[in-house]
Formats: structure tokens, C-alpha cells, sequence
């Protein structure tokens, strides 16, 4: 053992004990140990049989039965934290400490869990994120009281049928594992609030996700879903749903259904055409188009006079929708990487505005009404053919990021340098010869 270590072992240890007296000595019915750097428990954790609540978190701690096995008479703990350890098995025995309501046995290194935790049948919160499962037992269907299960960042490719039986469950997290199926009986947790099965290998999902109709958030992006069922047209009580990173190509029109929704992603698909029915959800202040193949978006989408922010980014599109006229409300509009030559002259009667894009098309001009958007503060121009600064952007003095660079420009005018609030000026990959002496005291970003 090097000095350094063995110098936190002997303080560790002394932390340790006087924490165990005063709790023997007191009668406290909470005992926090974590962060100590611990690789066992003490003999004298074994006495404190009156103890509730145990933090065991973030040492070093291994499944050994030396470590651990002293915590087997704490039968009254109802919370457990080993969360951040270096565990790799969960002793059976631990499935004997009945009045458990919490146990956190997160970012350790479990390959595999003892059908043992179906006896913790008092337990409301389960989390197991960030280990190594690729399996969970059919006894986890016995924690009927269970209301959080957190299962992200592991290895499952499979969770059992008996997770239905999990009907006071509210939140159930299975983001970033290796799912490719889940079972139809998880239709039977109506309580569910959250349901997050981000980034797994999922290629369609059961229709019956259309009884859970407490859900408000509802995440399935990052998937290989071609097709999502019509029945989630029946969640009405969703805020929050995110589709995107999947191979669709189209979305069900009884999403308009959902008449709740705040936020709506479906960026990176295939989608060609998005539903006319979209223009009923009137409490979208969200929306993400981008990264599809849409070259029209329909007009009822400009009943949409709540949203705050639109990305329509990397599409198709050769002309602004005249209906973004109505949509007074956006801060955020990104309609970068189209196949945009001309923008509008209204584009200037959106006010609100703070970001906006235009990135990536074939404009050689932009309008002059632009200079009336004197709430912009980022405005990205990058990627065009223009040929001079417009004038009119003298008249943005709350932009502080302002991106000009792959366009053909060949000088840039001294009155930029009147922008005070400008700290980011990004000039690269453009005919330059000089910069003016005003731009100074801005960061400016010219090479390549």
C-alpha cells in the first residue's frame, strides 16, 4: 500500500469508528459513511440494529462477504445508498432486509442481480443505473410498491414480462442499453409518469404504450423505429414527446391528438411529409424538424403562435413557409442547411427573435428588414455566397455572436466594430485581406 493511501485508510478508519460511537451512543437512527474511501464495513456496523437509513456511497467497497456481511442483521434499514462502489455481486442475503423503501446500488460493476431483491417488497425505489447488467430477475415483478425504477446505462437486451405487474411505477428509466424488444405487458403500468427508452436497438414498440395515459413524458429517440403505433395519439396527458434519431418516414396523424404537448422532437428520420394534424397541438412551445427530407411543411402549422422555437435545420426546403409570418412568440429559429436563395421581407416583423440561422443555403442577399430583429443575439450567415455585409446589421446592438465565415466577402466595414455588445466574430474561410482596427476588442475567429 503506498504511503498516501494508507495515510487515508488509517483516517478513514478513525471517521469511521467515531461516527459508529456517536450513532451507538446516541441512538441515531441515520449513519452517513460515505465518501470515506472504505474497502470494508466494520464488525461494529452490526450493532447499530436500530438504524434505518445507511450512506455507504462513493468508496471502494467489493461484494466480499467480509465487507458486507456485517449489514446482514440491519433489518430494520429501510434506506440503503452503496451506489458509486466497486461491487460486482449483490449478496442473496441482502433480499432478507424486508423494511428496505430505498436502495441505491448504482455505478458499481453488477454483471447480475440476486432473484433475492423480489422479497424487498416495501421497496418504492430501485436504482440500479450505470452497471453492467444484461439481464434483471422475474422476481423484480414482486415490488409491487415500486414507484422509481432506474435501469439506464446498463447491458440489458431484454426486460422481463413481470415488469407489468409494476403498477404503481411512475418513472422507469431503461435509457442506453441494448433493448430490442420491450414486452406488451408494460401497457399495464398506468401510473407511469416518465418512460425513457433513449438509445437502444428498438425497432417497434407495442401498441399497447397507448394505455398509459398518466405518461407526460415519453422519450424513444435513438432507436431503429420505422414505424410508431397509432395509439400514442392516446396520451393525452403527454408534454414531452421525443421520436427523433430513428429510421420514420412518417408519423401517425392522430399525434394530433395530443393537445398537451410542450415540446415535440422529430429530428433525424427520413420524414418526407409531417401530418397536416400537427397544427392542432396549440401548446407546442418547442418544435424540432431538422435533419429530415422534408421540402414542405404544412400550413397549420402556423396555428403553432405559442412556439418559442422552431429547428427546421437540414432539410430540403427552397422557400420560407409564408406561415412562419404568424408565429410571433419564437426566440429560436433555425432554418439552416436548406436550399434557401431568398429570404422574405416579413422575416423582419419576428421581433422576438434572439437566434436565428440561416446557415448552409445559396443566399447572395438578405433582406434589409432583418435590421429590425434588435433582440437577436446570436445570427448565424455562415455558408452563403454573400459578397458584402449587409448594412443593416449596424442596427443589431444586442448581437454578441455573429457568423459570417464561409461566405465571399472581401472587406469587412469599420462600423461593425459599433456592435459593443459583439464578443464572437466568425470571419473564416472568406476573401479577406484585412480587418479593421474598430473589431478589436472582439474575438475575432479568422483562420482556417
Amino acid at each position: 500500500m503506498r504511503s498516501g493511501d494508507l495515510t487515508v485508510s488509517r483516517y478513514s478508519q478513525r471517521i469511521t469508528e467515531r461516527r459508529i460511537n456517536e450513532c451507538l451512543r446516541d441512538g441515531s437512527s441515520t449513519l452517513d459513511l460515505s465518501r470515506l474511501g472504505l474497502n470494508a464495513v466494520p464488525e461494529s456496523l452490526g450493532d447499530l440494529t436500530h438504524l434505518t437509513t445507511l450512506r455507504l456511497g462513493d468508496n471502494r467497497l467489493t461484494a466480499a462477504p467480509e465487507s458486507l456481511g456485517n449489514l446482514a442483521t440491519l433489518t430494520n434499514l429501510t434506506t440503503l445508498d452503496l451506489s458509486d462502489n466497486r461491487l460486482t455481486v449483490v449478496p442473496e442475503w441482502l433480499g432478507n432486509l424486508t423494511a428496505l423503501t430505498d436502495l441505491d446500488l448504482s455505478d458499481n460493476r453488477l454483471t447480475v442481480v440476486p432473484e433475492s431483491l423480489g422479497n424487498l417488497t416495501a421497496l418504492v425505489r430501485l436504482d440500479l443505473k450505470r452497471n453492467q447488467l444484461t439481464a434483471v430477475p422475474e422476481s423484480l415483478g414482486n415490488l409491487t410498491a415500486l414507484v422509481r425504477l432506474d435501469l439506464k446505462r446498463n447491458q440489458l437486451t431484454a426486460v422481463p414480462e413481470s415488469l407489468g405487474n409494476l403498477t404503481v411505477l411512475t418513472h422507469l428509466d431503461l435509457y442506453y442499453n441494448q433493448l430490442t424488444a420491450v414486452p406488451e405487458s408494460l401497457g399495464n403500468l398506468t401510473a407511469l409518469v416518465r418512460l425513457d427508452l433513449e438509445r437502444n436497438q428498438l425497432t417497434a414498440v407495442p401498441e399497447s404504450l397507448g394505455n398509459l395515459t398518466a405518461l407526460t413524458d415519453l422519450d424513444l429517440s435513438g432507436n431503429g423505429l420505422t414505424v410508431v403505433p397509432e395509439s400514442l395519439g392516446s396520451l393525452t396527458a403527454l408534454t414531452h414527446l421525443d421520436l427523433s434519431f430513428n429510421k420514420l418516414i412518417v408519423v401517425p396523424e392522430s399525434l394530433g391528438n395530443l393537445t398537451t404537448l410542450v415540446r415535440l422532437a422529430l429530428r433525424g428520420n427520413g420524414l418526407t411529409v409531417v401530418p397536416e394534424s400537427l397544427g392542432s397541438l396549440t401548446a407546442l412551445t418547442h418544435l424540432d424538424l431538422s435533419f429530415n427530407k422534408l421540402t414542405v411543411v404544412p400550413e397549420s402549422l402556423g396555428n403553432l403562435t405559442t412556439l418559442v422555437r422552431l429547428a427546421l435545420r437540414g432539410n430540403g426546403l427552397t422557400a420560407v413557409p409564408e406561415w412562419l409570418g404568424s408565429l410571433t412568440a419564437l426566440t429560436d429559429l433555425d432554418l439552416s442547411f436548406n436550399k434557401l436563395t431568398v429570404v422574405p421581407e416579413w422575416l423582419g416583423s419576428l421581433t422576438a427573435l434572439t437566434d436565428l440561422d440561416l446557415s448552409g443555403n445559396g443566399l447572395t442577399v438578405v433582406p434589409e428588414s432583418l435590421g429590425n430583429l434588435t433582440t437577436l443575439v446570436r445570427l448565424a450567415l455562415r455558408g452563403n455566397g454573400l459578397t458584402v455585409v449587409p448594412e443593416w446589421l449596424g442596427s443589431l446592438t444586442a448581437l454578441t455572436h455573429l457568423d459570417l465565415s464561409f461566405n465571399k466577402l472581401t472587406v469587412v466595414p469599420e462600423w461593425l466594430g459599433s456592435l459593443t455588445a459583439l464578443t464572437d466574430l466568425d470571419l473564416r474561410f472568406n476573401k479577406l485581406t484585412a480587418v479593421p482596427e474598430s473589431l478589436r476588442n472582439i474575438r475575432l475567429i479568422l483562420k482556417t
